[in-house]
């Protein structure tokens, strides 16, 4: 049986959907048991819980063959980093105590710094504590951003037409849809053709800038006039707080992050190749998001 955490997020819905497709035996874990019918009906064995809660982990690795592990972000925490740690503490005992023999962890471009990385901070945790585990399969995925990050921008492009973050904007970095993590995800769970402690990039088709994306976007959903706008530290972290969807904790976090990919630190550790590059391109995932921006209101 496998293990899908946070199934109901953008990576682990598409590879416990495609598993149940195939007609393997899939454990999902979620806190949205409203998200998770679709699973049920397809014949999952689904489990809605707490992932800080340690003995709610263990119960859902009884009995699992192969995980795949992910740190969900609670964004109005007041302590994001130490409720990372936490879950990954709990994901680490529940592999120990119920013996799993492979395990994909989702991290992130930049975790190999260890610190500095922000919001990436949590996953290095994560990487770390299993790095300590003998005698198991542990696949660590870092992809680059996610193109989905983007959603978060609807309400800005909306009511200001902006585009906004503390990046410059000619500032390159890897970029990927989700979907195409899942089915490296899906690939290698049913392949289970990874030994030892191992790591993979997942970098899109190539690196873009705010630049880039802003004028793809806008060609997309019909704004040319569209900007993207380099705001200070302090203009960002307000406009995130009072968005009221983001705690001040974790949006210092994202400021962080991004001080690290200005600093080029968490761009350092990978190199582009054919293998860790993903088809999905942007002209491609703006599709998507242009049907969603015609059709959701601003908040």
């Amino acid at each position: 049986m496998y293990l899908i955490t946070s199934a109901t997020g953008h990576i682990g819905n598409i590879v416990a959907g495609d598993l149940l497709s195939k007609g393997k035996k899939v454990r999902v874990v979620s806190r949205h048991g409203d998200k998770m019918k679709d699973f049920v009906t397809s014949g999952a064995d689904a489990l809605i819980g707490d992932l800080s809660n340690p003995r709610f982990v263990n119960k859902a690795f009884e009995g699992i063959s192969a995980a795949f592990c992910m740190v969900p972000i609670n964004t109005l925490t007041k302590t994001m980093r130490k409720d990372r740690q936490k879950i990954a503490r709990n994901y680490v005992d529940a592999v120990k105590k119920n013996g799993i023999k492979h395990v994909i962890l989702l991290s992130s471009v930049g975790a190999h710094l260890r610190e500095g990385g922000g919001a990436i901070d949590g996953l290095a945790d994560l990487e770390a504590y299993f790095s300590e585990l003998k005698d198991i399969n542990i696949l660590t995925l870092r992809p680059g951003y996610f193109m989905e990050n983007l959603y978060y921008e609807l309400d800005s492009i909306k009511s200001s037409g902006i585009i906004g973050s503390t990046l410059k904007g000619d500032l390159n970095f890897p970029i990927v849809a989700t979907k195409d993590i899942a089915a490296i995800v899906e690939k290698r769970l049913l392949s289970l053709d990874f030994k030892g402690h191992s790591i993979e990039y997942i970098l899109g088709p190539k690196d873009l800038n705010y630049n880039d994306i802003t004028r793809i976007l806008g060609k997309a959903i019909n704004r040319p006039e569209l900007k993207y706008v380099r705001l200070s530290k302090n203009d960002y972290k307000n406009g995130m707080v009072q968005s009221g969807f983001v705690s001040e904790n974790v949006a210092d976090a994202f400021i962080q992050m991004e001080e690290a990919f200005i600093s080029g630190g968490a761009l350092s550790a990978h190199t582009r190749t054919r293998e860790n590059s993903t088809p999905t391109t942007f002209e491609e995932f703006v599709k998507d998001f242009a049907y969603v921006y015609q059709h959701q209101k601003a908040a």
